[in-house]
């Protein structure tokens, strides 16, 4: 079972602020990067698997997962200090225990394996092609973040050093079939361009929390959290995939229609089904006109089933869609309880803290006991 520590330590991304030594318009936090990363990291991929047939996602969800915890750790070491300390293998060695170190006494109830292939991802000096995936999303997101930057201060201090730096960082990825094909189709760029406002929607909009949540963040919060479950069941590489990825989706719609609170979903009889109706027809005609045809099948699953069960041709279990309820419910908690520790009495949070912890009480999900989560936090 996942513990507190973890399920919290996650969240620290979202207080963690990007570019914070230079002006910005809005808010730019590290949880927000790493899903928009995450989001690039899923289409370079797919060109990445139709290429080629040996493919891994796991190995792409995992260490997105890594270097995240990695980025928690580090906090606020900017990045010419970290890649001047990544030239001297020693002290990057040494850096890399410390994280480690810092990091396995939350992680090491998820089971051996996976703090083994942690340990290996911080040491290991392999640049597969999924790790040159993941770089390459990451100065994708980074450059489409200081673009922001760059508009609000063209002037600044550093601008043109940082413009140049990113523009050599990013020319080492031009290679790769995946970023040749994405950066030439101006409908996948629309793509990420939208689903990187989904940065800007914050949850729980009406009422002031801290940290606050954008929708991106929450749905990369989702994707971890179903990673990590999938692989307290046991789950098969298939079913741990699809689980991820529809947490990494499964609140796109919301890009067209903002975040609605459940009160307001459940306020007016047959709203929450009109809602639906409404999301699936600005996906048909925003989004799908511009992803390729043979990714839609994946993004309606994702986008419009996301809360269903999903088994494939022989009964097998392919996505636990009442776990990803659960996990999606178990966020707002989350969020919740985040806010009260830090100070902010509001009664309408207090009272979705307290009515989603009800929920779950003494309920076990596919081995999965939910109660003892939320008991955790008592």
């Amino acid at each position: 079972m996942l513990r507190k520590p973890l399920l919290l330590k996650i969240y620290d991304a979202a207080s963690m602020q990007r570019w914070n030594d230079q002006v910005r318009f809005v808010e730019l936090t590290e949880l927000d990067k790493q899903a928009h990363k995450m989001i690039i990291a899923y289409v370079l991929g797919k060109y990445e698997e139709k290429r080629s047939g040996d493919f891994d996602w796991i190995k792409v969800i995992e260490g997105g997962i890594f270097e995240l915890l990695q980025r928690i750790v580090l906090t606020d070491l900017k990045p010419p200090l970290f890649h001047k300390i990544r030239e001297d293998k020693e002290k990057y060695a040494e850096l890399n225990k410390w994280i480690y170190d810092s990091v396995h006494p939350v992680i090491a109830h998820i089971g051996e394996g996976f703090s083994a292939r942690f340990k290996k991802y911080l040491f290991s000096p392999e640049y597969d092609i999924h790790r040159r995936v993941l770089n390459a999303a990451h100065f994708y997101a980074t450059d489409w973040e200081f673009k922001i930057i760059e508009r609000c201060n063209p002037q600044g201090f550093q601008i043109g050093e940082i413009k140049n730096d990113l523009r050599a960082k990013q020319e080492k990825y031009y290679s790769l079939d995946s970023m040749k094909s994405f950066l030439g189709n101006n409908d996948l760029r629309t793509f990420i361009d939208i689903c990187g406002q989904l940065r800007f929607q914050i949850r729980w909009g009406n009422i002031h929390r801290v940290p606050k949540t954008s929708v991106l963040g929450h749905m990369l919060i989702v994707s971890i959290y179903a990673y990590l479950f999938s692989l307290q069941i046991n789950a098969s590489p298939a079913r741990c995939i699809n689980n991820y990825f529809t947490g990494l989706f499964h609140d796109l719609p919301e890009v067209l229609t903002r975040d609605i609170i459940n009160p307001v979903k459940s306020s007016v009889k047959g709203l929450e089904k009109l809602i639906k109706a409404y999301e699936k027809e600005e996906m048909e005609n925003k989004i799908y006109k511009i992803i390729p045809a043979e990714w839609h099948a994946d993004m309606r699953t994702y986008t419009e089933s996301e809360f269903t069960d999903l088994e494939g041709p022989g009964g097998e279990v392919l996505r636990d869609g009442d776990i990803l309820k659960a996990i999606d419910n178990l966020a707002a908690f989350i969020e919740a309880y985040l806010a009260w520790k830090n100070g902010i009495r509001n009664e309408y949070l207090v009272g979705a803290r307290h009515s989603i912890a009800e929920r779950y009480k003494a309920k076990t999900i596919k081995g999965i006991d939910f109660n003892e989560i939320y008991l955790d936090f008592e």
